[in-house]
């Protein structure tokens, strides 16, 4: 839902709110309107952080100079990390981000700017935490005997069977494969692994 911008030239103030109840995203534009936005949006959904046009419109249309104001930070991201790709977003159209219940986070100001600057610098080493552990994680498995990938469709039981009927009875890929109920293209993926 989106309301018509006043038609004033210049920096804008443009609220964004979304909820998935009726009363609460009232209470956001409530709020927005009162902190001097000038065009609100809003998105009423239940737990459908993908699909969010409305937000992506409005991202897109942002100019140097403009002001999005949301009435806390979780009405616009999910994690920290989309919040910083989002105030990245933002950053580059020459606009600024602020948040009525976190004015810790307007970027706007200098020390706003600095804030995100170290929020990014925090999710960047769990980034890098969480990628060292998986690789610990699986070299430790590995060594473990632990196999990854999906499981092989067909037992050696079963490849060893198919090559004595193409290889001594003389059946095609297609008859072994319908004769062990798997498609042709399984087959001809075992007996080229086995091969290898």
């Amino acid at each position: 839902m989106s309301q018509p911008d006043s038609g004033q030239s210049g920096p804008r103030y443009l609220g964004y709110a979304r909820a998935s109840e009726t009363p609460n995203l009232l209470s956001q534009l409530f709020g927005l309107e009162l902190a001097g936005c000038t065009r609100l949006v809003s998105e009423q959904t239940k737990n459908n952080w993908r699909n969010r046009p409305e937000l992506t419109r409005l991202l897109g249309e942002l100019g140097p100079g403009d002001v999005l104001t949301v009435t806390k930070l979780d009405r616009l991201a999910r994690s920290t990390r989309e919040l910083l790709e989002i105030a990245e977003r933002i950053h580059i159209s020459g606009a600024g981000l602020r948040s009525l219940s976190e004015p810790w986070a307007d970027t706007t100001t200098e020390n706003g700017l600095a804030v995100l600057a170290v929020f990014a610098g925090i999710v960047e080493f769990e980034r890098s935490l969480i990628l060292e552990r998986t690789k610990d994680g699986r070299e430790a498995a590995k060594a473990r005997g632990v196999k990854f990938g999906a499981k092989p469709t067909l037992s050696s039981e079963q490849i060893d069977e198919a090559k004595r009927l193409i290889n001594q009875e003389g059946q095609s890929v297609e008859q072994a494969a319908k004769m062990l109920k798997v498609h042709r293209s399984t087959l001809y993926r075992a007996l080229r692994r086995v091969e290898k």
